[in-house]
């Protein structure tokens, strides 16, 4: 199926960015109508995918992050964030609940947080050329209100 808007933005791995790709994407997708449920759903999985970013890709440096937002008719949407930074070694081990390459205040739930909210998550990646998160939710059609 085709897509009938996309979008496309680039911003630096800075920690402020975080908030700023969130409220674009759910901006973008607001012409899907979603109930707030769902714009909360999508701008939570996006915060975790861009964090994720900020502090495993770049680590201790400032890299960019690629997003991509694609709308559907049948109301879904496609979210892909991507960064070209250090790769994950091993995405199965990277998807386990509590598994953190960066100890201390992380609690290694970011690939949970994204499967819970959106219906589909995919994880691709290669060491030392970077990680591709594709997320994907179908917005629940709703009658349009005549008046």
């Amino acid at each position: 199926m085709k897509p009938v808007n996309e979008m496309s933005v680039s911003l630096l791995s800075c920690s402020s960015n975080e908030a700023f790709a969130r409220a674009a994407v759910s901006a973008f997708v607001a012409q899907l109508d979603p109930t707030v449920d769902e714009l909360c759903d999508i701008k939570t999985a996006v915060s975790e995918a861009v964090t994720n970013c900020i502090v495993h890709a770049y680590r201790d440096t400032i890299g960019v992050i690629y997003i991509t937002c694609r709308l559907y008719e049948d109301g879904g949407i496609v979210v892909k964030i991507r960064d070209r930074g250090c790769g994950i070694e091993n995405i199965e081990q990277a998807m386990q609940p509590l598994f953190t390459t960066q100890e201390g205040e992380r609690a290694g739930l970011g690939f949970a947080v994204m499967q819970s909210f959106m219906d589909k998550l995919r994880v691709t990646s290669k060491p030392g050329k970077g990680t591709t998160v594709t997320m994907k939710k179908t917005m629940e059609r709703r009658p349009k209100q005549n008046g």
